[in-house]
């Protein structure tokens, strides 16, 4: 469904206040300056800005606008913003900010003392085809990667392209939109290092897609899941080949946290073939124990590491990897996270 325009949106925040308040709870009235309203009823002022995008600059400079035109309408007035879809990082944003939010998807939380409006679970109704161009696509997530990485220290542009095998100009645009959607910070000699840890996994988490690698389902016999990560990395390293664990299995070789039946690997496609004459690797989606993942970009290699004789990805791309995982990859990835990438817990 395509974004919508104020006038539609504004219809749909009337239908919403009026199921979760009554018909005639709130009477809306246009802002004067930017998208938005102004809601008032029950001895409540709620001013609702309108922004039909949801990436994280988006919401950061819209926050600041239906905060300031709260202000602008007096102490008691409660800034709410209004969105198409509130995902993880605005809820985060707005709640650091203290900014009630709403979505046209159904979703609230708005928190006062005589007016609470808390809905949660409805889908994103406006789903759009296709993934725009953004600063965490396959090839520019790279530079959000190497950030990740070495969150430890603020990295020169010119060294920050060389880590991610970019050129300088389009490292230069990555960075420039990263530093005006407020998730990168630079010093005075102009390194660059995130500004928030957790804001920047969180955004990046957001618009990753597991589902857009080519991931080949199949089976490796092996007494143990162990023991099937040890045959596939074996093979694939006295091969030469380029690969990387990464999921439930990276997960466990990196904490030891879960034992795991899945074992996924980032391999090219001279990979899946070669494994499928050494250790007998026979794509079947029922009862798959084994997951074989030819990437859309090489990126998600950077930084991988031996870990107890097997080649894994960073923890960063594990992580991201871990979320679209069964078993028990949703606390894999929590622990993970606490673990291996400190200062990126979210708040």
């Amino acid at each position: 469904m395509a974004l919508p325009g104020e006038a539609q949106a504004l219809r749909i925040v009337s239908s919403l206040l009026s199921e979760w308040l009554g018909t005639s709870a709130l009477a809306l009235e246009s802002i004067s300056k930017g998208p938005g309203w102004i809601a008032k009823g029950r001895g409540r002022t709620l001013v609702i800005g309108y922004k039909p995008a949801t990436d994280a600059a988006a919401i950061r400079s819209a926050i600041e606008q239906v905060t300031t035109h709260a202000s602008s309408v007096g102490r008691q007035a409660l800034p709410v913003l209004a969105v198409p879809y509130m995902g993880e990082v605005g809820q985060r944003l707005c709640a650091e900010k203290g900014v009630h939010w709403l979505d046209l998807s159904g979703n609230a939380s708005i928190r006062a003392d005589d007016l609470v409006i808390v809905v949660g679970g409805r889908e994103n109704r406006f789903k759009r085809r296709g993934r725009p161009s953004s600063v965490f696509s396959p090839r520019a997530a790279r530079i959000t990667r190497q950030l990740l990485i070495h969150a430890d220290r603020a990295l020169l542009q010119k060294e920050l392209a060389e880590l991610a095998d970019l050129d300088a100009g389009y490292t230069s645009k990555i960075v420039r939109r990263l530093e005006d959607g407020g998730m990168v910070q630079r010093d005075d000699a102009g390194r660059v290092r995130p500004k928030d840890l957790a804001l920047l996994l969180d955004a990046w988490l957001q618009d990753y897609a597991f589902d857009k690698h080519r991931i080949v389902r199949g089976q490796v016999a092996g007494r143990s899941s162990d023991q099937v990560v040890k045959r596939i990395a074996t093979a694939l390293k006295a091969a030469g080949a380029p690969h990387a664990a990464t999921g439930l299995s990276g997960a466990w070789l990196l904490t030891k946290f879960a034992t795991f039946r899945v074992t996924t690997f980032f391999v090219d496609e001279a990979g899946i073939e070669l494994l499928s004459s050494e250790v007998g690797f026979v794509e079947e989606e029922r009862g798959a124990n084994t997951w074989l993942v030819v990437s859309n970009d090489e990126g998600v290699l950077h930084g991988a590491s031996s870990q107890h004789g097997v080649r894994c990805a960073h923890p960063v791309q594990v992580y991201l990897d871990l979320l679209a995982h069964p078993e028990r990859a949703r606390e894999a990835a929590v622990e993970l996270r606490k673990r291996l990438l400190p200062g990126s817990e979210a708040r």
